[in-house]
């Protein structure tokens, strides 16, 4: 939709992690980033802020699907145990 965009837990739709503060701040940075490169142009700093944006929420989106399934998927809490003793490769 022309001259509608999104930023932080509507931009980022996945399980809760602890990062949608993080998100926030951050898309609110780039956004702000990107009118001030296009103040005459909204559309122009929308296309720059959401190429981004689609990067970094994919990357968001499969790091909390991965926290998700160590809180609860079928090993929990053993999964979540071995992450947080260093037993766990986390990528």
């Amino acid at each position: 939709m022309p001259g509608v965009t999104l930023l932080g837990d509507a931009a980022h739709l996945s399980p809760p992690n602890g990062e949608g503060a993080n998100l926030a701040m951050y898309d609110g940075a780039e956004l702000g980033t990107a009118i001030a490169a296009h103040p005459d142009d909204a559309e122009a700093a929308f296309v720059q802020y959401e190429r981004a944006l689609f990067l970094r929420s994919a990357e968001a989106a499969a790091e909390a699907a991965r926290d998700f399934e160590l809180c609860f998927g079928g090993d929990a809490p053993r999964s979540l145990i071995r992450l947080l003793s260093g037993h766990e490769q986390t990528r």
